[in-house]
């Protein structure tokens, strides 16, 4: 095979439409090869390339012989000196951190492991009958007149689903897709997502990711992917047509979601690798330069600092790791379309040394002109110390917000003393967000994500159930603010199920008419459950598929969901991009927001502190609406008035006086079937266990 010099631009594998050209970053690397193998299942190479040059360590060459599709790794030699950080062992193959496709799973082994845990040094077995290849891929596509939909954020109607769980047990659709990015973006998925009225799907993890050994010994997968292995690979079991197609196949599915008007915001996991810590498998990073891309201790090398609870936490001090990362985002952008990011314990990217220095994450996303045009989502804690970082993320970013979650959760199952909790949160959590300059949408407001119970599970279970994970039902939260209204788990208590499909719409409710971001579980429309497991990670199977046989209150609960989602799109004071103010800005003293208690009159110091007090009136004045159209003219609304009653008893309310003529209409309650109705009277009935909203329409006179 001929070999030449090649160029240390880009790195990984490129595809010219003549050639392939080589290019591996290792800073502490002695030597190089790259390994060429005819097929991706091959033990031995068919050929074994020194890498012949380096470029400001950089290890590169061109090989003119080699076409997309070939099967390739990489062996890095140098060090072992686990002391120091360095743990080079050139017996391992190696994935290419920049591989755009990767052939499949590894087969777990004792191989895999770079050292040898008798004699502490290198493990001397060959570790390439045991692992994935890496890939050539030709980048050609047809992308048309493909274009981001760039849904405004006060607009966004986030859901957030797995690729593989949403489809696996589809009726419609066809089962060859089943499973896999073309499935996602079928026609009965699709219809169904703009049915709903969301605006963007976020993926749980698709970058290829690998199971833990553990996991994989007791007969379970890693499911849900926060391991990944390859930032730029899309993961290649959600492909139809299996290794080498993934990448097409993403293509297509981003293509046919855009097309849908539908945005597309990946998962991503940059704060660590499926390498785990010490005595973790040598798989890619580990083995190309361990000092480098990972975090260890100053004082003792051998050991990784662990701010992510999975063994390892990549070293974005390093400009090579961090380059490592940008450039992957950036291709997910430009090469693949995705419109924005969801970052996986985000505050780890941001973390510094011991010596002062720190990440420069956030500066560098700024800057960027690519990726600080796209939606960008933290997930605002991590495992390390201060690792609650809520409302600490700069202006551009949003924050998945924990603080909303756990208030109305609190608030709907009836904690004494909870009324003024929900109160910021339904105004867009100025008190987290605005001292930094940031706007309502910096808040991802959620009441259920992957990660913890179901919304059905939230109101059927006090405890978790997570029995089936095999780690004795000691694994995921225990604190996770639920009822079971009367009953754990399923129940044939027509008195239970009533309420706690009153209490999921109360929440949904809440979620909806709330100012910031919208975010809805997959599943939760027709309520999914995952039987008490609130930490389904490894459950690739029933309790994790979403069940599209719809019962009736299913398709009620569905049909609930669809009617939030026009209430909110046709309001425009429920989408603010200011917070409020709540002071006057008309003569006459009406207030953008006013707090409501049940005789029509505003809220006073002792209706917040009563702890007794269960009812939320919260009035948002139509004139106070702050949308433009594309000439800058102001759309004004209707007034609106949310209702919440948290407590056991049902009382009546009187609705307030408003400045301006018209009448009142009930467009929503969740204590009875959705429907618009004109209100009579000057009061409303507010049930027990409840949520009201009211629209003030002045189109109609009195």
């Amino acid at each position: 095979m001929r070999v030449w010099p090649g160029s240390p631009h880009p790195l990984g594998a490129t595809w010219d439409g003549e050639g392939v050209n080589f290019a591996l970053f290792s800073e502490h690397a002695t030597a190089v090869e790259l390994c060429i193998f005819d097929s991706a299942s091959a033990t031995t190479p068919s050929v074994t390339v020194p890498m012949p040059e380096a470029t400001d360590r950089t290890w590169h060459c061109y090989l003119p012989d080699v076409r997309p599709g070939a099967a390739y790794g990489y062996r890095v030699d140098g060090p072992w000196a686990p002391e120091h950080g360095h743990r080079f062992n050139p017996a391992k193959l190696l994935i290419d951190p920049y591989a755009k496709a990767v052939s499949g799973a590894i087969r777990w082994s004792d191989v895999l492991y770079g050292e040898d845990r008798s004699s502490g040094g290198r493990d001397q077995r060959d570790s390439a009958g045991a692992m994935p290849k890496s890939l050539v891929v030709d980048q050609a596509f047809t992308w048309g007149d493909d274009r981001p939909p760039r849904t405004p954020w006060n607009r966004s109607v986030i859901y957030e689903c797995h690729v593989r769980g949403m489809t696996m047990r589809h009726p419609d659709v066809p089962e060859h897709l089943r499973g896999t990015y073309l499935g996602l973006a079928s026609d009965p998925v699709i219809d169904h997502l703009l049915d709903l009225g969301v605006t963007a799907v976020e993926l749980m993890p698709t970058h290829q990711f690998v199971s833990e050994h553990t996991l994989v010994e007791k007969g379970l997968t890693n499911y849900w992917g926060y391991n990944s292995i390859a930032f730029f690979a899309p993961h290649v079991a959600y492909a139809t047509a299996g290794a080498g197609q993934q990448v097409a196949e993403f293509k297509s599915m981003v293509k046919t979601l855009h097309r849908a008007g539908l945005e597309v915001i990946l998962d991503v996991v940059y704060n660590h690798t499926g390498e785990g810590g010490d005595g973790g498998p040598t798989l890619s990073l580990r083995g190309i330069d361990n000092s480098v891309y990972y975090r260890l201790r100053p004082d003792d090398r051998r050991v990784y600092l662990d701010f992510t609870g999975t063994g390892n936490s990549l070293n974005l001090v390093h400009p090579r790791t961090m380059a490592l990362i940008m450039d992957s985002l950036r291709y997910w952008v430009t090469d693949m379309h995705v419109d924005g990011f969801r970052f996986d314990l985000a505050p780890v990217l941001i973390r510094g040394l011991e010596d002062g220095r720190r990440s420069a994450f956030f500066e560098v996303v700024q800057q960027d002109p690519v990726l600080s045009q796209v939606k960008l989502i933290a997930e605002p804690w991590d495992v390390g110390p201060d690792g609650y970082q809520l409302g600490r993320f700069p202006p551009g970013w949003a924050e998945w917000n924990g603080a909303f979650r756990d208030c109305v959760r609190r608030f709907w199952r009836g904690d004494a003393g909870q009324v003024p909790e929900p109160a910021s949160p339904l105004a867009g959590s100025s008190d987290i967000y605005a001292p930094r300059g940031r706007r309502p949408y910096a808040s991802v407001n959620f009441v259920t994500c992957h990660d913890g119970f179901t919304l059905s599970d939230l109101v059927g279970f006090e405890h978790r159930h997570n029995e089936a994970n095999g780690e004795g039902n000691r694994d995921g939260t225990p604190q996770n603010y639920s009822r079971n209204w009367g009953a754990e788990g399923p129940t044939e208590s027509l008195r239970v199920l009533s309420l706690r499909e009153r209490i999921k719409r109360n929440m949904l409710a809440t979620l909806f008419f709330s100012q910031g971001v919208r975010m809805l579980l997959g599943g939760d429309e027709f309520g999914r459950s995952q039987q008490g497991n609130n930490n389904a990670y490894c459950q690739d199977n029933l309790i994790s598929w979403f069940d599209w046989n719809l019962d009736d209150a299913a398709r009620d609960l569905l049909g609930f969901v669809r009617e939030l989602v026009k209430i909110f799109n046709a309001n425009p004071i429920l989408r603010r991009r200011d917070f409020f103010t709540g002071r006057p800005f008309t003569p006459a003293g009406t207030k953008d927001v006013t707090w409501i208690r049940r005789d029509g009159a505003e809220m006073a110091d002792a209706d917040w502190s009563d702890p007794d007090n269960r009812i939320i009136g919260m009035l948002l004045s139509g004139r106070a609406t702050d949308e433009v159209d594309e000439r800058g003219r102001a759309t004004y609304g209707d007034t609106v008035l949310l209702l919440l009653n948290g407590g056991v008893r049902s009382r009546s309310f009187t609705l307030p006086r408003i400045e301006w003529t018209g009448l009142w209409e009930e467009l929503l309650n969740t204590a009875r079937p959705p429907g618009s109705r004109r209100v009579q009277g000057a009061s409303v009935n507010l049930t027990a266990h409840s949520v009201i909203v009211l629209r003030h329409n002045e189109r109609i006179q009195v």
